[in-house]
């Protein structure tokens, strides 16, 4: 026997004109404000960019510019040195997600298909760090970059001192670890009557089939070192190679407003365009991590 789903519109009232028209306004209504909600901040960055100094910082601000200038985007770029910096984030940021992906992966796959000793327990470790605030590490982790351990050489200054400690992702791994749970054991099975090995399983059926879960932990990846602002203020002493995050506070004093930011405008743009492309590998991603294989 089915019970009726009780909802807070019934279906015979949603089936009269007027409570469709009803229904449809609100629903059009909340979208619309979650839309501007998300989106106007967005805008605001935009359109102050192209406003004169005096505009931007007037009460009570004008929504659309008075007179529209785009030489903050071009001033921004050359006063601000956003080319160097953009390669140097982007350099950070390829190693950090390539570090990732690898040991992530192959660690996700041990625990969850090789079955070695104490995995649950170590799994329970790694976890365990989750609940320890990312401030707390600071400090040892600080003191482990500046003097490696057994080798005694310093990482500051140096991409490896971002990439090394961006692989100690205990959520990507658990989030890998649990996609691996799910994948079909026929098919693993089926590969192993092949003469496939571990290795070989892990490259030409796991990685294949995990290509939606890989992206979600790119994305997530590529994000954190992008927006990373006090590990890499940490590690950088040098301004050259500083990443955009931080360029932007330290080149920021003596810079207009207007002009930082466009700064902020440009630096967003890659993180944006990078969703923009990848959503759909996102979305199938989050879903295929809810359902059974």
């Amino acid at each position: 026997m089915s019970s009726a789903t009780r909802t807070l519109i019934s279906p015979a009232t949603l089936a009269r004109p007027r409570g469709k028209a009803a229904y449809w306004t609100v629903f059009t209504g909340v979208v619309v404000l979650f839309a501007l909600a998300f989106l106007f901040p967005v805008y605001w960055m935009v359109t102050g960019a192209m406003k004169s100094p005096d505009e931007v910082a007037q009460t009570p601000p004008t929504i659309v510019p008075k007179h529209w200038h785009l030489s903050g985007y071009a001033d921004a770029w050359d006063l601000m040195q956003l080319p160097e910096h953009l390669w140097n984030t982007v350099v950070q940021a390829a190693g950090a997600w390539a570090f990732q992906l690898v040991f992530c992966t192959a660690a996700a796959y041990a625990l969850s298909k090789l079955k070695p000793a104490f995995g649950n327990v170590v799994l329970g470790g790694i976890l365990a760090t989750l609940m320890v605030p990312a401030q707390a590490l600071v400090v040892p982790k600080y003191l482990t970059v500046a003097d490696l351990p057994f080798i005694h050489t310093s990482l500051l200054n140096d991409p490896l001192g971002i990439w090394l400690p961006a692989v100690a992702n205990a959520f990507n791994l658990y989030l890998l670890k649990r996609f691996f749970d799910q994948l079909p054991r026929d098919v693993l099975e089926a590969a192993e009557i092949d003469g496939a090995g571990k290795l070989r399983i892990l490259w030409s059926v796991v990685l294949p089939m995990s290509r939606p879960v890989l992206g979600v932990v790119s994305i997530f990846a590529l994000v954190a070192v992008w927006q990373d602002f006090l590990w890499p203020l940490m590690v950088f002493s040098d301004t050259d190679k500083q990443p955009i995050s931080v360029a932007l506070v330290q080149l920021s004093q003596n810079i207009q407003l207007t002009v930082l930011i466009a700064a902020m405008v440009i630096a967003s743009i890659p993180m944006v365009a990078l969703f923009l492309v990848f959503q759909r590998h996102i979305i199938a991603g989050i879903s295929a991590g809810s359902t059974k294989g």
